[in-house]
């Protein structure tokens, strides 16, 4: 595959992908069982009915991108625990819904590759290697590894590009989170918004470079980047 321009003299890309509803699609029944055992949780262990554990939950996704930066930073939460808790993969792999054509594009891409997930360790590591894509990646960060200072906060791209030597400048990420998206743009990455809403879609904001309704799309863009 021919190199845009622009790539041709620094070498090749990195390509930074979101893990859920970007390499596959988490939302029919990941995300409900997710959901369900973070409300869950919060009611056990903040002592909740239902309905406000729920409400807290989704408060402190809005606010901070993840239900679990505001457990650790106004409950004292044990983040490793709740991982463990709300991330049961015997639940959650069978509900994988991926295209089977990923893995080609993936490989069609030129560059490097590495997944970095709001999601645990165990769990993104699991989902990569059930649909046989792990080995497309050089490296796969999840919450832990950024000191549990997850997207869309900036210092957890900070501490991957530290950790992997990367100029944000010579990296794209693919993500479906338009919070997400604005931090990697704001620090000097381009940016490939991967939604099915094609209402959003029409409305692309100026931090995205590109916009696509299917990932399979990918290596197509490439010379709009």
């Amino acid at each position: 595959m021919a190199m845009p321009r622009g790539w041709r003299q620094g070498g090749q890309p990195v390509w930074i992908f979101d893990l859920d509803n970007t390499l596959h699609n988490a939302s029919p029944h990941i995300f409900p069982h997710i959901n369900r055992a973070m409300t869950a949780y919060i009611q056990r262990h903040l002592a909740l009915d239902e309905a406000a554990a729920q409400a807290l939950r989704q408060d402190y996704w809005h606010r901070y991108g993840a239900t679990l930066l505001g457990l650790i930073r106004h409950h004292d939460i044990d983040p490793h625990h709740f991982l463990r808790e709300t991330h049961d993969l015997e639940v959650l792999l069978p509900g994988i819904v991926f295209q089977r054509g990923v893995k080609a594009m993936l490989q069609r891409l030129p560059g490097r590759k590495i997944v970095f997930s709001n999601g645990p360790q165990h769990y993104t590591e699991a989902v990569l290697e059930a649909t046989g894509i792990a080995g497309c990646f050089a490296a796969a960060y999840s919450v832990e590894r950024v000191r549990f200072r997850p997207k869309p906060e900036s210092h957890g791209f900070r501490h991957l590009f530290r950790a992997e030597g990367l100029n944000p400048h010579r990296c794209i990420m693919v993500e479906d989170s338009l919070p997400n998206l604005a931090t990697a743009k704001r620090l000097g990455l381009k940016t490939v918004w991967v939604s099915t809403d094609s209402a959003a879609r029409l409305r692309q904001p100026a931090y995205v470079d590109v916009t696509l309704r299917n990932i399979l799309d990918l290596p197509r863009a490439l010379r709009q980047l």
